[in-house]
């Protein structure tokens, strides 16, 4: 089944531009409709700074933001209107419930990584994850660095069996149709009755054939390296413009506290990455 009701966040970053490319190109190609979603957040500093802060820069912070928001929507309405797509603009104001609850509407929501060197509100720089974690649907993230012509044509699955994992490949079908490549990765596969079984990645692969796709199952052992980098590094020896993988295995805390694959993929992604939880 197609997507056909895509959602993409836009604010005030300079890499919306990025992601709503992505968007666009998404629902040319599955006659989708796009809603673009803008969050809006007032001047972020310390309660006792912005008490101090003078009216008038406040209010000229707030034309700024108000100007920017006006530029966001003649993007998106332009490049809708250009692509011949059926389009919808919603503004919301509480960044990450609001964001979340009107994912919970769409099939498929592209959200951008936050950038580490951007002025962004904690809630903005939470809300991939927020998104990811309550709204039940996948999430599109895209990486703030790079630039990418293409996404879905190599794909590779970081494949761990679990149930997190198995969501995101359902909820990928539809891009996984128009792939060229799919490679199935199980880093440092285990066995048992929750494991990968007696070859890693041949189950999920298997299913997917009965889906008409072709994916060639594959497994790496690296206890000295980290998942997520052994993820990065085949991407990148397999020229993957997507990954996808299921999000938060475990306690989001714990992930924060202790590492995680979902953690490091979130700050060190370098190509798209589909995540479901």
């Amino acid at each position: 089944m197609a997507y056909k009701d895509l959602l993409v966040h836009l604010n005030n970053s300079k890499h919306r531009a990025r992601r709503l490319d992505i968007a666009i190109r998404l629902a040319q190609a599955s006659d989708a409709h796009l809603v673009g979603l803008y969050t809006a957040t007032d001047l972020f500093a310390p309660a006792f700074l912005t008490s101090q802060l003078a009216a008038g820069l406040i209010a000229a912070q707030r034309e700024l933001s108000g100007d920017e928001r006006n530029k966001a929507k003649a993007e998106f309405d332009e490049r809708g209107r250009q692509a011949g797509i059926s389009i919808e603009w919603r503004e919301v104001e509480d960044t990450g419930a609001m964001a979340t609850l009107h994912t919970r509407y769409a099939d498929l929501a592209v959200i951008g990584q936050p950038d580490p060197d951007e002025a962004l509100s904690p809630t903005e720089r939470d809300l991939a994850e927020r998104v990811v974690l309550d709204s039940g649907r996948p999430v599109l993230m895209v990486p703030y660095a790079g630039r990418f012509p293409t996404l879905g044509q190599r794909v590779l699955i970081a494949w761990n069996a679990s149930a997190q994992a198995t969501r995101a490949v359902n909820d990928a079908l539809p891009l996984l149709a128009q792939a060229k490549v799919i490679t199935v990765l199980a880093v440092n596969p285990k066995g048992g009755e929750r494991g990968h079984g007696e070859v890693p990645g041949a189950d999920i692969a298997l299913h997917l054939a009965r889906h008409g796709l072709k994916a060639e199952a594959a497994h790496a052992f690296a206890d000295d390296i980290d998942a997520s980098d052994v993820i990065l590094s085949r991407a990148s020896d397999l020229g993957v413009d997507l990954i996808v993988m299921g999000a938060y295995g475990r306690p989001r805390l714990r992930e924060m506290v202790l590492g995680g694959v979902t953690r490091s993929l979130f700050q060190h992604m370098t190509v798209p990455v589909l995540m479901s939880h």
